[in-house]
């Protein structure tokens, strides 16, 4: 066996190091532009927030519900890329290969990585769609972070403005329901998110065709996340209010629910939601469930195309 010299182990840790200096510090040392499609941004807190960038084209931004990934999107973003456009989607920071973290998971820090995210892109001209909690995120960012880098939106079965029951939202969730999101998730979360595939894809309801692999990977994207983020992100979905960030925006939005959604009901979300809007176009899909990105993805997928180029 070949003992290696000095100069071997110092060419190794060169290398190592080298390997370790994240693209953005070389982009500044060097004054070239960062690789486009690395797989991970730096959030403020030092989280790192995995994102997948396929196709070219007008970048669409992709922003997934509980306790999904974004993988969740594979349905739109494959379709979209087929059809000329930038496909990006991430997982929220707590989810799939995003950090694990701890502490910052609100819908405030949801939306600064989004906008971490943006900018390290340089995005510009961008489409922003949201599923569930994901609808919330891009409200979130679109009022905190302003419009000047959008283009569109489309919120789908999206939680805004509230869920929550409360004095000025009595048509709500009781927080009994959260609570018991939360006892469901704490006591056996692998079989809470397997039970959770029945009314997420309407599978209680006749004629319902939802597969098994679609119910699997739902369980498996879900198990990929932390415990303790997914856990703070119930109260960030059901508890944060926002009013106030859809009426800040003033691009075209786009707002497909379906009216038998079992997880956001429909009366109290979508329809609200459109008259806070400057400019909402409201679709509603007849006995449609929470899910149908992925049931009803070949519709979805038609809509989203016409306004995108409308």
């Amino acid at each position: 066996m070949t003992t290696p010299s000095r100069r071997d182990v110092l060419l190794g840790t060169a290398a190592l190091a080298a390997a370790a200096v994240p693209v953005a510090a070389i982009a500044q040392s060097t004054g070239t532009p960062a690789v486009r499609n690395s797989s991970f941004v730096t959030a403020k807190d030092g989280a790192q927030i995995f994102f997948k960038d396929w196709g070219k084209g007008q970048p669409i931004v992709f922003s997934h519900g509980w306790p999904l990934t974004a993988d969740a999107w594979d349905d739109q973003m494959l379709f979209l890329c087929m059809n000329g456009f930038r496909c990006i989607a991430h997982d929220r920071r707590g989810h799939g290969r995003s950090t694990q973290t701890f502490d910052g998971n609100e819908m405030d820090t949801y939306a600064d990585d989004l906008a971490a995210l943006v900018a390290s892109l340089d995005l510009k001209d961008c489409v922003h769609i949201g599923h569930s909690t994901g609808g919330g995120e891009v409200a979130r960012y679109l009022g905190r972070h302003g419009t000047g880098r959008a283009a569109k939106a489309v919120l789908i079965g999206a939680v805004p403005p509230i869920m929550l029951k409360t004095a000025a939202n009595p048509g709500g969730l009781p927080m009994e329901v959260f609570d018991g999101i939360r006892k469901g998730v704490t006591n056996d979360r692998s079989q809470f998110y397997k039970d959770l595939t029945t009314p997420f894809y309407g599978a209680n309801r006749a004629g319902a065709k939802v597969s098994d692999g679609v119910r699997e990977a739902f369980w498996l994207q879900g198990m990929m996340g932390g415990i303790k983020p997914q856990y703070d992100c119930i109260k960030a979905f059901s508890e944060t209010d926002f009013t106030e960030d859809l009426k800040k925006i003033d691009i075209p939005v786009l707002i497909i629910h379906g009216d038998d959604d079992q997880i956001v009901p429909f009366a109290d979300s979508a329809p609200l939601s459109a008259m806070l809007l400057k400019n909402a176009t409201l679709k509603v899909y007849k006995g449609s469930p929470h899910g149908l990105c992925t049931t009803e993805h070949d519709r979805v997928n038609a809509d989203l195309l016409e306004f995108l180029k409308s």
